[in-house]
Parts: structure tokens; sequence; C-alpha cells
């Protein structure tokens, strides 16, 4: 049986990847041979298989539904965010995305000290102790330009400042409760 060859070709192989596993999470198994075609032509900017088949045939591809990009919901902003931590509950990874570094330093403050005052020194130990990456710097500084942890003009005393976590922040909390690894 003769096949037909298609080219395949992304221009992001960046962004390739990060649709198959947006796609690929949450599967219990792997995909089948016309689920894996489906994915990959989503990948490439395609409605499906089909639509890249039509495409690279020569056929004018059928218009995609002209919608904008929707905003995550906070479920999924939970999740997306979850993925930065360790089984531990510690930061593995800075995100890239700013919501997401939002959500992540709410966590990093619940673990802070409510009424106590910190020198620099003691809130680096509990970032690191917090973290992988080790760049305690940008999350101390994400901290304080969140407004949720102050710092005298000197920088010498640090508190936590006392908000409410708005409902996303508590659920992210709540999900990546620190473990305590056995010693």
């Amino acid at each position: 049986m003769n096949r037909e060859t298609f080219p395949f070709v992304a221009s992001d192989i960046s962004a390739l990847a990060k649709s198959l596993r947006h796609q690929l999470a949450g599967r219990e198994g792997p995909p089948s041979h016309v689920e894996m075609l489906n994915m990959l032509a989503r990948a490439a900017g395609r409605r499906n298989f089909q639509h890249f088949r039509a495409e690279a045939a020569g056929a004018p591809a059928p218009a995609l539904p002209a919608t904008a990009p929707r905003a995550p919901t906070g479920a999924e902003s939970v999740h997306r965010a979850a993925r930065h931590f360790d089984a531990q509950g510690r930061l593995a990874r800075w995100p890239g995305r700013t919501a997401q570094q939002e959500l992540c330093l709410w966590v990093l403050w619940s673990r802070l000290p409510a009424d106590q005052v910190l020198s620099e020194a003691e809130v680096n130990a509990r970032l690191n102790a917090q973290h992988l990456f080790g760049d305690h710097a940008i999350l101390r500084r994400s901290l304080c330009n969140s407004r949720l942890l102050a710092r005298t003009p000197d920088g010498r005393e640090y508190r936590r400042v006392e908000r409410a976590p708005p409902p996303d922040a508590a659920a992210l909390i709540q999900r990546v409760k620190p473990t305590t690894r056995p010693g």
C-alpha cells in the first residue's frame, strides 16, 4: 500500500514541544496513531490532521474560527503553577509567565513567619530551603515588588505583609504543602 507523504515543518520547535506536552498532560495512556497525527497537526497550527493534509495537498485550507485565546480558568492556573513545585513542595523552577510567578510567590509568602522581623540572611535562608534553582535574590525581590514582603529602606529588616491570598493562590498553597524529607 502506497502512502502519501507530507512534509512537516515547525517554525518554532519550542512552541511545538509545549503544545504536545499540554495535549499529552492528563492522558492515562499513549495516544493512538490518529490521535498523535491530530496532536502534531494542532501543534503546527492546524485544526487537525485532515486540515493539515488538505493544506499539504494544495487544497484551500478551511478557515479557522476567529476566536480570541481564552484565559485559563482558576483550576487550570493552579494546575499550571503547581507543576513548578516538586513532590516536597519546593519551587523547582522559576515560571516564565508573570501570572504563574505571582501564584508561586504566594506559596513562598505563606511559608514565611507572620508578625516576625527577619534579617536579610534569615529571609535568604528560608527562601533557599523552599526552592531548587539557586536564586533567592529574585524571589526576595519579587516578594517585595509584589508587596508580599516589606523591608526597611536600608534592607536590614524584612516582615511578611499580612493580607488574604486570592482564591487561586489559596488553592495553590493548599495543593503544594511542603512535606518533610526523610533525614
